[in-house]
């Protein structure tokens, strides 16, 4: 690979999203999320994680033009709204680490750093979409021409789903089992 900023974000970022996802679903499970917040916070990171993993997919299939750069930018601030959401929930409710911190302050980074990476790569769009540079804005949608390889591809799909889908979502199903058996423990007997 011959371009660095590439091999700094399929490399480097890429994987440090997904060890930083891993941390934190091991501080939720260290602090009882299930009996704490519950499955609401886990429905927050189940949201955030659909904020990063739009703009992810588009960067892996689409032409990077102004439209995925807005989709970038759309995705990141709501990503950045619901990161408060889920903290100002979270905090009052259950205890959120200096560790757990620190992991989220990379969650929140890293898309950023992601997205400044492709930024430089495609800095003309990035430009055209505010109306500056010479170039001009295109919003059309279509795949690459020239397509990531196919098992880049299918290791950060499959990373995604088990390193970062699956352990958000049994992280729900243990808020929901609980919340169920609450549900049963203060019905009255018949």
């Amino acid at each position: 690979m011959s371009d660095p900023t590439q091999a700094l974000l399929l490399y480097f970022i890429m994987p440090l999203w997904f060890l930083a996802g891993v941390a934190d679903w091991l501080c939720h499970r260290a602090t009882d999320i299930e009996h704490t917040t519950g499955a609401k916070e886990s429905l927050l990171h189940l949201l955030m994680f659909a904020e990063i993993a739009l703009p992810l997919l588009a960067c892996l299939f689409i032409e990077i033009n102004a439209a995925v750069f807005l989709l970038m930018i759309v995705c990141f601030l709501a990503h950045e709204a619901t990161a408060l959401w889920d903290v100002s929930y979270a905090a009052p409710r259950r205890y959120v680490s200096p560790i757990e911190q620190h992991v989220h302050s990379f969650l929140e980074m890293i898309p950023l750093m992601a997205g400044l990476i492709v930024a430089v790569r495609h800095w003309g769009q990035l430009l055209a979409l505010f109306g500056l540079g010479p170039e001009t804005p295109r919003f059309t949608i279509a795949l690459k021409g020239d397509p990531m390889p196919v098992l880049y591809i299918v290791l950060v799909l499959a990373a995604a789903l088990l390193l970062e889908l699956l352990p958000y979502l049994e992280e729900l199903w243990r808020g929901l089992r609980v919340a169920r058996s609450r549900v049963r423990a203060t019905k009255p007997a018949s």
